[in-house]
């Protein structure tokens, strides 16, 4: 197979997959490579992301590691063998590889799971609101960028067909991005998602107590199989991914504890609509 230039994120992540079977068989990439009977550098490519690795060679590979968890190698095989395009790639090039990286996880997602802080979660955002964050950018984006990350932004929004569970603080809901109409405007298209049969939304008001467990903000993705859920982390210089088991059970269990000192969705639709009204 070719050598890739730049992996993407699911590509990158069936090789630390891979990697992580053979470390956990206690083998060499040079044994590795002996068993496949490939060379070195194929092995280390692999396991770069930099080259793809056929169905048959990658269960030969579980075979040899003695990885017995069947749903697991047959997520790895889907993995390696899908050939979408999806529509993201229309923004290869023109924007920065995190949002594409991030189309192509809501595509493959089983489920997301959103907690938020100082913002209204991205696929819940409306046109203007998500401009006005864009637009609070430094360094200051030129009216191209703003649009395609605007365009890519709602497209994503589209395309969304995963139930969606999603925990706002109250911050977030009177933290006023754009003007008081976009600020009404957010909150009413909240109301309106909040509706939805594949979306659970719930809120943290400022006076309720366990709040420190929602410190910081985070997006959850389900994967096929467990082992293959992803941590969405935002930084100054873009967002990141986590995907080691010990930090996946320990976002799972924060998201737990915030949804237990959450409102429940009726009285965080109640509460969302006081705020409609104050406006």
């Amino acid at each position: 197979m070719p050598t890739r230039r730049e992996p993407t994120a699911r590509q990158l992540r069936l090789a630390v997959e891979l990697r992580r079977l053979r470390e956990a068989a206690g083998l060499t990439a040079r044994q590795a490579a002996t068993m496949l009977g490939v060379s070195n550098v194929q092995i280390s490519q692999i396991e770069a992301g930099l080259s793809g690795v056929s169905e048959q060679r990658l269960r030969r590979l579980a075979s040899h590691y003695a990885c017995t968890d069947d749903e697991l190698v047959d997520a790895l095989v889907e993995m390696a063998t899908d050939r979408t395009k999806g529509w993201w790639e229309e923004y290869r090039g023109l924007l920065p590889t995190p949002f594409l990286d991030l189309a192509e996880l809501d595509h493959h997602a089983t489920y997301v799971q959103d907690v938020a802080i100082l913002h209204v979660p991205g696929l819940l955002q409306t046109e203007n609101y998500a401009r006005a964050v864009f637009s609070s950018r430094i360094p200051e984006l030129t009216p191209e960028e703003l649009d395609l990350r605007v365009c890519h932004r709602l497209t994503r929004q589209e395309k969304a067909a995963f139930p969606h569970e999603v925990i706002v603080h109250e911050s977030a809901l009177r933290i006023r991005v754009g003007d008081r109409v976009a600020a009404r405007a957010q909150l009413v298209r909240l109301l309106a998602a909040s509706e939805s049969d594949r979306i659970t939304l719930r809120v943290i008001p400022f006076d309720l107590d366990g709040f420190a467990r929602a410190s910081s903000t985070m997006t959850y993705v389900g994967g096929a199989v467990r082992k293959l859920d992803t941590v969405v982390r935002d930084a100054p210089h873009g967002a990141f991914l986590i995907d080691s088991e010990a930090q996946l059970g320990a976002y799972r269990t924060r998201f737990r504890k915030v949804e237990d000192v959450s409102l429940d969705p009726d009285r965080s639709r109640d509460f969302i609509h006081r705020l409609t009204k104050e406006l």
